[in-house]
């Protein structure tokens, strides 16, 4: 497919976007990746990256124009974007998109909120605006290639989270086509993230690379933009454009591929367990033996995981425990279940039950479970004591677009993570208000909610 001027083709939509009627199925899992990633933000906000982030943007003063989320602090919408943004990748609870490995919600989500408080728009307005986030963020990375990104030593999650965040605070912004134009560019120059992540063992570099960063420079490039900066029109077309500085072989036509149609706010997976994304489907499915066959220290000889090659090698024996698989599927075993505190916990990394536990689980890296079409499955084999043998394969973890949770599940998992931050009342009206998001006339509203 040839295409001419596919940053103006993306420049029109995004400015139209704003005002398009979204199909109701796509209203509501807009409305539930809103929800899963602010509580994300809310559990996030009280871990290290959190802590940190806090201390930042309350050094930073700043115009009050957004809040950052949880506590007393209103500042300059790109500092609570950075903030929020960090909050929402403290640990592993947002959402993740299957095929280019980007976390949208995580980056999207801050920066529209961030705007939406600052202008003082609507829920309506934050839906479209997220929507239209999660669109950018997936095909930029559809556009370079993502395993062409990681091959150059690039973090795809980092890669992506700038545009989609300039998109979503684009839209709040108001802009025009012409200026979404040169808030694409001026997004385009700031985009960035190495793969070195993977060697951050304290959860806090990977917080700012995925989502904090992102939805900083997000909102940097739509104020930038509504205040008249001008700048380059084309940036991904003709000479020395985006898509050729940062990709070998980008497929430009993918930016703008089903625009209208294909929504990628439908696409993620949002996570029922809160670890990293490739234990998702060997935890569920460890989880559905245990309760099949009353799985338990005393009865348990030996533990098998495999899971594709490239997902293992992210959570092979970590120093995170909830990126770390073995120590997640001992906790399983020990306890019958993992909760956030506990997949959080170092101290439980060092608990005599896990540890022997954890001898009895082997990870192999299967390159014969690396399916495009199931990118992050898991495949659980488990040797009782009595010499029996019993497996289960999970293709597809809940929350993926083939698994789908439901409202409900949302909302409980929403609940068990805001409650011990926010108490029940206050974790209720948001959820109340989140799920109507329609009606919500001024996104200030929610902050008496999610205030400290």
């Amino acid at each position: 497919m040839t295409t001419v001027d596919v940053t103006g083709q993306l420049a029109h939509y995004m400015a139209e976007a704003r005002a398009m009627r979204l199909p109701p199925h796509v209203a509501q899992e807009g409305k539930h990746r809103i929800l899963d990633t602010i509580a994300a933000i809310v559990s996030g906000s009280h871990l290290q990256a959190g802590e940190m982030a806090i201390r930042y943007a309350r050094a930073q003063g700043g115009v009050a124009e957004a809040s950052v989320l949880t506590t007393d602090i209103r500042t300059s919408a790109v500092n609570a974007a950075l903030a929020n943004g960090m909050f929402a990748h403290a640990d592993e609870t947002d959402d993740f998109e299957p095929v280019t490995k980007a976390h949208p919600g995580s980056h999207v989500v801050p920066a529209a909120l961030a705007m939406a408080e600052r202008e003082g728009r609507s829920g309506p307005d934050l839906l479209a605006g997220v929507t239209l986030g999660y669109d950018v963020c997936c095909r930029f990375l559809m556009a370079l290639g993502p395993d062409l990104v990681r091959g150059s030593h690039r973090s795809a999650e980092g890669t992506s989270s700038t545009m989609g965040a300039t998109a979503a605070a684009a839209s709040l912004a108001g802009l025009d086509e012409k200026a979404m134009r040169f808030a694409l560019s001026y997004g385009a120059q700031q985009v960035s993230g190495i793969w070195s992540w993977v060697r951050d063992d304290g959860h806090v570099e990977k917080a700012f690379d995925f989502s904090g960063m992102g939805a900083r420079n997000g909102v940097t490039a739509a104020i930038m933009a509504q205040m008249g900066f001008s700048g380059v029109r084309d940036v991904f077309d003709g000479e020395h454009n985006a898509l050729i500085a940062l990709s070998s072989a980008p497929k430009p036509e993918e930016l703008v591929a089903g625009l209208g149609s294909r929504f990628f706010v439908t696409e993620t997976a949002i996570k029922p367990f809160s670890v990293g994304y490739p234990i998702q489907a060997p935890l569920d499915a460890f989880l559905t033996l245990h309760r099949e066959h009353k799985l338990s220290v005393d009865n348990v000889e030996r533990i098998v995981v495999k899971l594709p090659e490239d997902g293992a090698c992210i959570v092979n024996d970590r120093k995170m425990p909830d990126v770390n698989c073995q120590h997640v599927i001992a906790l399983a075993l020990v306890e019958g279940t993992v909760s956030f505190e506990d997949s959080h916990s170092y101290e439980r990394m060092k608990d005599a039950k896990v540890l022997a536990a954890k001898q009895r689980v082997q990870l192999i890296a299967d390159r014969g479970l690396m399916d495009p079409q199931a990118p992050r499955s898991g495949l659980v084999e488990v040797t009782l004591r009595n010499g029996q043998t019993v497996s289960h394969f999970t293709r597809h973890a809940p929350g993926t677009k083939e698994n789908p949770m439901t409202t409900e599940r949302v909302n409980e998992k929403a609940r068990s993570l805001m409650t011990p931050v926010l108490g029940a009342e206050r974790t209720e009206e948001v959820i109340r208000r989140v799920n109507a998001l329609e009606a919500l006339k001024d996104v200030r509203e929610l902050r008496p909610f999610l205030a400290g």
